[in-house]
């Protein structure tokens, strides 16, 4: 008897959804690029953030628009929330990453950004009291390791500036693990993409906000490089990747998506090496490599490094 092949039965390769994960996290990447690149024309943190979300505003609320049709309008809570979550995990994220960027090279601050399952799982255990794995312990042991060791390389070279630029990056890792852990609930009631959209307007909203209320309106003078930079920023390195990650996510799911996107501090780094300068040495590498295996084995222990719908920008 001939058996007749049913082609809606065959899986779906895989390799869309890697390849999609990956273009994601080199776009997230490039950000830290981008901005050590604008610092070069005399720009500070709070206009060149303003720049990125002013041009990023529109794509956002284009998303949220999008994600919103056919469904129920927000209520008073979910407006309260998104404000709440657009404040800590895309406006003092962000601004928090910005000004580090100003005192680190590109290849530490990716590194300390990639620490941010360790303190989701810190803030649950402290909140919810949730359990952690000897398993998480040790990965996190490994990863801290690696960042450590990389940032002595850099104190060494650049003294209290090293200092001052880490505190900064890990208050931006702390702020978004709040975002992390807070988001859930709404996440089930908007879904991932609407959320998304609402709260990184919010985040372009205050940023925008921020400058008029800090700088005069000739601070928005800049050189044309900065501006040609902010738009590749809000484009190519924060609107983008959030698109490609969603989408990698549906085809793949969390887990594999994420693990795919531990090319982002790798990619980071080169990025650093060819267009910054930025140098490669044997401990960057060896750090780099620290952190990479400690946040695998992290996640091995229970606790998946990226959730559904949660991009830093």
């Amino acid at each position: 008897m001939r058996t007749i092949h049913d082609p809606t039965s065959s899986p779906s390769p895989a390799w869309p959804g890697l390849m999609l994960a990956l273009v994601g996290a080199i776009g997230f990447s490039g950000k830290a690029i981008i901005v050590k690149l604008a610092y070069r024309y005399g720009v500070d943190a709070v206009t060149l953030i303003m720049y990125r979300m002013l041009f990023a505003l529109p794509l956002f609320v284009a998303m949220a628009w999008w994600a919103g049709r056919g469904k129920p309008a927000l209520t008073g809570k979910d407006w309260l929330g998104v404000a709440g979550l657009g404040f800590t995990g895309y406006y003092l994220a962000s601004f928090l990453d910005f000004l580090g960027l100003a005192y680190i090279s590109a290849s530490l601050e990716r590194l300390i950004l990639y620490l941010n399952p360790t303190f989701v799982m810190a803030l649950g255990w402290w909140l919810y009291q949730r359990r952690v794995r000897p398993l998480q312990m040790f990965g996190m042991a490994i990863s801290y390791g690696g960042v450590l060791l990389v940032f002595g390389m850099e104190l060494s070279a650049q003294g209290a500036d090293a200092a001052q630029g880490a505190l900064l990056v890990f208050g931006s890792t702390l702020s978004y693990a709040v975002y992390l852990v807070y988001s859930g609930e709404l996440v089930r009631r908007l879904g991932a993409m609407r959320l998304v959209g609402l709260a990184s307007s919010v985040a372009c909203v205050l940023c925008i906000g921020q400058f008029l209320l800090l700088r005069p309106l000739s601070a928005a003078a800049v050189a044309p490089e900065v501006i040609w930079l902010s738009v590749l920023n809000a484009s190519a390195c924060t609107v983008m990747p959030v698109l490609l990650v969603m989408m990698a996510i549906e085809r793949v799911g969390a887990s594999l998506a994420s693990q795919a996107g531990m090319v982002g501090p790798m990619a980071t780094i080169a990025l650093g090496a060819l267009l910054l300068g930025e140098p490669f040495t044997v401990w960057v590498a060896f750090g780099t490599a620290l952190v990479i295996a400690g946040i695998y084995v992290f996640a091995r222990g229970g606790l998946s490094p990226a959730g559904k719908g949660r991009h830093r920008l």
